[in-house]
């Protein structure tokens, strides 16, 4: 979880493969409506993004339901989003990507061929909401950090959690 551009879709496929868990990226899973807004600048509401929710924590039920692990990234910027994400289980854990928005603007000004322009970072950090680490299940990183000692850092969090 966390901002767009902060590196959610470069950790997980890191993660999928060394866990050898499925990888969901959660951008595909949005409504052409969404997309054509977020391509036009507009950041989505509430009521815009609880159908993509859904269709994200179905997945993740699914996996649940069938006793495998699997990732997905998501920008989870609202607790009341990780809440209908995972229904605060303890085996649904986030793993934040944590920076600010001078660490991830170069990255997104750099991205190519994403939906999501950069002007809509400001919006990002408005709605974000930092998880609790009291009571959500959260593991948080560094984005300034090289995404493979992310990786390794996530891959060993995750398998304790997953005994």
């Amino acid at each position: 979880m966390g901002v767009s551009g902060c590196g959610k879709s470069t950790l997980a496929q890191l993660i999928a493969e060394r866990m050898g868990w499925s990888l969901i990226e959660g951008d595909d899973l949005h409504p052409p409506a969404n997309i054509a807004l977020m391509s036009k600048g507009i950041p989505l509401t509430d009521m815009d993004r609880a159908p993509w929710l859904d269709l994200i924590a179905g997945r993740i039920q699914s996996w649940r339901d069938a006793g495998q692990c699997g990732i997905v990234t998501c920008s989870s910027l609202k607790r009341s989003y990780r809440r209908q994400i995972g229904g605060d289980s303890a085996d649904v854990c986030f793993v934040y990507l944590k920076g600010s928005r001078e660490d991830i603007m170069p990255r997104l000004s750099q991205r190519t061929g994403h939906f999501m322009p950069v002007a809509m970072l400001d919006s990002q950090f408005a709605t974000l909401e930092e998880p609790d680490m009291h009571e959500e299940v959260v593991m948080v990183l560094d984005v300034n950090a090289p995404q493979a000692q992310l990786a390794e850092l996530a891959c060993a969090h995750l398998a304790q959690l997953s005994l």
